[in-house]
């Protein structure tokens, strides 16, 4: 899948990200919604709008879970939680 039907998630309201979402939907079957650590209800509170309220012929196609590990800027490691969650038409 090309990255430019990947949507980040970050600290924005929810609704800038359903937005998104939805114009990529209108363009592509798939998109892919990624988040880590605190951002991950708000990936989650995302994916349901989009499904609930915007368009309900989306269904989720795969959702992944996982860890990374970031450096942080004094050399120390942490371990963060990271999601996946791929909505297809």
């Amino acid at each position: 899948m090309a990255d430019d039907n990947v949507v980040y998630i970050g600290n924005k309201p929810v609704m800038n990200y359903v937005l998104a979402v939805t114009t990529q939907l209108n363009s592509a079957n798939e998109v892919t919604i990624k988040a880590r650590g605190q951002a991950i209800s708000r990936a989650v509170d995302t994916a349901e709008i989009v499904r609930n309220r915007f368009m309900p012929e989306v269904k989720v196609k795969s959702i992944e879970i996982g860890t990374e590990t970031i450096t942080r800027e004094d050399g120390s490691t942490i371990n963060v939680s990271s999601m996946e969650i791929t909505l297809a038409k």
